[in-house]
């Protein structure tokens, strides 16, 4: 049954809870693009493309988001009830913390299991599409801009120079145009002036030159006897393709075998079939290795019997070889134990990539559940944390958020790396943060429990005013009269 206290605490909640969402998703999308700037800017991307592209990484983050608006926003709320003495009122009642936090417990539990199904089911689709888009956005070409007095080569098969630009931007002065196609002899188009626009398709760049000469050079290259022709006009019309500027549009199914666009389900699935390749990988090296071995050929049934054969002194293998032969002999072994080498490096190189690919899936199948967890245990964090500091608004609860948030980020960060370097194991790697968080989230709540001044500044202000005290006591004491 649903109290007034219950719905108190939970309206308390729910706007800090929006806000901070909307702050930390916003972060951590600008933070995408100032890691992209370098790629995104100068590309004349379309404002379709841009909110396309804002779409794609905000749903990225919004599993990441969670976690840090559920801190912050549960510190302010605890913070908020404490500094307007509401949670020493409900402590005078005789409601205990736990009893306090529970509706939001229950709330939060809800907000973990939403994280799940959004990385489950959405974060894969989003991946796809984001991963196809960016390799769309870094592989287009610059913008077209033309500057004067720089050479311009972007435009294949031509390089361009403008003596000079109007305030226009479309009528130009001293235009050189040279064509460097390798196919052809020198061309080159000299010009007084003309006006530079973009068809109305925007597929062409078209050049309206004045008063000019065009140079053409006619003939095999290297030889003497080249015809040379020189062209004087008054007006001539020059079209450039501008197709190569514009952004493709790739296929998603290209970026769809990777780890990270997979469901929990797929993922098991990919992960039980690489479980069997060892099977594969065995019989591919009897395969590949037997081969070598050709003496194994003419193995017989009594191999066995002249085995229980006493021993015999062994002749060594000058004895057995005549001279003529030996030369040949040692280059073919040599030869035989290199193949065989390089067949085994190369099994083992395909056998290793295979074990990264595996550990990179049970990677991903982690982190869909680490996230999703770790919503409460940051809840457990930042509501008796809020408890004790007893501040609301921005100011302190940011504070001590940002300091836990960055604490929970580098552990994830350092116990991903791990994972993949196989310096641990991935369920280690992958839930570091969460076993080290989970102990200060039990500590911070038992000090919330019994009143602690753990962060109170008079506290610690009283403490040293003792201890200083104290000092000035000894030091009398000792001092001779």
């Amino acid at each position: 049954m649903i109290k007034k206290l219950d719905k108190l605490i939970v309206r308390a909640f729910v706007g800090p809870f929006f806000a901070t969402f909307l702050i930390s998703l916003f972060v951590l999308v600008m933070q995408f693009f100032w890691l992209y700037i370098d790629d995104l800017v100068g590309k004349g991307l379309d404002i379709f493309t841009i909110f396309r592209l804002i779409g794609y990484v905000s749903a990225f983050n919004v599993p990441l988001a969670l976690p840090l608006a559920l801190l912050l926003s549960s510190i302010m709320t605890f913070g908020n009830l404490g500094e307007s003495f509401e949670l020493v009122a409900i402590k005078a009642a005789g409601i205990s913390l736990l009893r306090f936090m529970r509706p939001l417990m229950v709330v939060t539990i809800g907000i973990s299991g939403i994280a799940f199904l959004f990385s489950n089911n959405i974060i894969p689709v989003v991946n796809l599409k984001l991963n196809a888009l960016k390799y769309d956005i870094i592989v287009t070409k610059p913008a077209f801009d033309i500057k004067e007095g720089v050479f311009y080569d972007k435009l294949e098969g031509f390089v361009i120079k403008l003596g000079k630009k109007e305030k226009d931007d479309s009528t130009i002065r001293s235009v050189i145009i040279y064509e460097r196609n390798p196919g052809l002899q020198d061309r080159m188009l000299v010009a007084e002036s003309g006006i530079m626009s973009v068809t109305p398709d925007k597929r062409f760049l078209q050049f309206k030159l004045f008063n000019g000469w065009r140079y053409e050079e006619n003939g095999p290259r290297g030889v003497k006897a080249t015809e040379f022709i020189r062209l004087g006009f008054k007006e001539y019309k020059k079209l450039f393709d501008l197709s190569s500027f514009k952004m493709n549009r790739t296929e998603d199914s290209l970026f769809k075998y990777d780890a990270k666009m997979l469901s929990v389900r797929q993922l098991g699935i990919a992960i039980d079939s690489m479980k069997h390749m060892d099977t594969v990988f065995y019989k591919r090296a009897q395969r590949e290795v037997a081969s070598y071995y050709t003496f194994e050929r003419y193995a017989d049934s009594n191999w066995a019997a002249v085995q229980k054969l006493p021993p015999t002194k062994a002749r060594s293998f000058n004895e057995l070889v005549p001279d003529t032969l030996k030369r040949d002999v040692e280059d073919r072994a040599i030869s035989q134990i290199n193949s065989i080498k390089s067949a085994m490096q190369l099994l083992s190189n395909d056998y290793e990539e295979k074990q990264r690919v595996e550990r990179k899936h049970y990677i991903e199948l982690n982190r869909k559940f680490t996230l999703s967890v770790a919503c409460l245990v940051l809840f457990m964090i930042g509501a008796p944390l809020g408890s004790i500091i007893r501040k609301g608004g921005l100011g302190t609860p940011l504070i001590f958020a940002i300091a836990f948030f960055v604490i929970f980020h580098l552990l994830n960060t350092f116990g991903e790396k791990f994972a993949k370097q196989e310096v641990t194991s991935v369920g280690f790697g992958m839930w570091l943060s969460t076993m080290v968080l989970i102990p200060i989230g039990i500590f911070l709540t038992s000090k919330a429990l019994s009143d602690s001044q753990l962060f109170n500044k008079e506290f610690y202000f009283r403490f040293f005013k003792k201890v200083k005290r104290l000092f000035g006591k000894n030091k009398a004491v000792t001092t001779p009269s």
